[in-house]
């Protein structure tokens, strides 16, 4: 066991960053076995596009839950590589919204037998006495109710 595994929660932060730094490498070479030329950090753009087809950048940030800097910096990726694109709001001048484009749209349909077989290695993974996914709902909660800070203030 190293140090990082011996502190216990006071390096929840580093060890929920090192599982997600694991899934999104194994991720990423699960797409590559498929011939599927993508980065598992462009999924929540990728994924909320397909089901919400034309946002702003701010609901698209909201939808995401990242924020607005992190938001932009992943579009620039995906513009650069042709699966987005925007165009300005007719009715807002200032606001842009953003797309699929249909290398995106082509990619998205090759990538969702992929997300079935994720879906199934993901539930097989989190199926365990202490289910990882309804324990990170339950964190989520938590934090909206009354946030890490706050706790540690009192």
């Amino acid at each position: 066991m190293n140090a990082i595994d011996e502190s216990g929660i006071l390096a929840l932060s580093t060890r929920l960053q090192r599982l997600s730094e694991q899934l999104r490498k194994e991720g990423f070479e699960l797409y590559k076995a498929h011939n599927i030329d993508f980065e598992p950090k462009w999924f929540p753009v990728i994924y909320t596009l397909h089901f919400k087809p034309l946002l702003s950048v701010v609901e698209l940030a909201t939808e995401i839950g990242y924020t607005h800097p992190s938001t932009i910096s992943l579009l620039k990726e995906l513009e650069k590589e042709k699966l987005i694109r925007s165009k300005k709001d007719k009715k807002d001048e200032r606001k842009r919204l953003i797309l699929l484009t249909e290398k995106g749209k082509k990619l998205l349909l090759r990538m969702q037998p992929v997300w079935q077989i994720m879906i199934e290695a993901l539930t097989e993974l989190t199926n365990t006495s202490n289910n990882l996914m309804k324990a990170i709902t339950e964190v989520e909660a938590q934090l909206k109710a009354k946030s890490f800070l706050e706790r540690a203030k009192r």
